[in-house]
């Protein structure tokens, strides 16, 4: 992202990051307090998240039962930072300039790229499936799977199917 571009930290904090998530999908969070929701502003919904001055990452601000927000933080991405649960960490927060922005993997651009109907189909996708399906492909640890996931993906879309569903 451009340094132009790159909007103010509205609000830093200390948080411990803990267990949660979804129960088919156990993972970290990160409660945000209600000062730095408000200094983010009601409206803001995807943040760039900067995790002990390591790494900045797009987020988005996930809603906790009974009110507030969180963040959820991906295994590999706590793996990468050394967190565990129970750790104290810092995070800054800014207000994604960008929400919508999708960083997709090589393999997936170039299935789309080569397939204008799966292109097309693939944005008419919210912001959120978009990067959910360009998570599914960056997440294979081998080259043979993250290429075989953009290809059945991208025939799905041409197609005008779910892009997860087979059939």
């Amino acid at each position: 992202m451009p340094a132009a571009d790159t909007p103010a930290v509205a609000a830093t904090f200390r948080a411990v990051l803990e267990a949660g998530g979804p129960s088919f999908m156990p993972t970290q969070l990160v409660v945000v307090p209600a000062d730095a929701l408000a200094a983010l502003g009601p409206r803001t919904k995807r943040v760039l998240a900067t995790l002990n001055d390591q790494r900045t990452e797009r987020l988005g601000l996930l809603p906790l039962p009974g009110g507030g927000r969180h963040l959820l933080l991906r295994k590999a991405l706590c793996q990468a930072l050394g967190l565990r649960i129970g750790q104290e960490l810092t995070v800054s927060l800014a207000p994604d300039p960008h929400p919508d922005y999708v960083d997709l993997p090589n393999e997936l651009a170039e299935a789309l790229g080569a397939w204008p109907e799966a292109e097309a189909a693939f944005l008419a996708h919210t912001g959120a499936m978009r990067r959910a399906m360009a998570r599914k492909v960056a997440d294979a640890k081998r080259p043979e799977t993250r290429a075989r996931y953009a290809v059945e993906l991208t025939e799905r879309l041409a197609r005008g199917s779910h892009p997860f569903r087979a059939g």
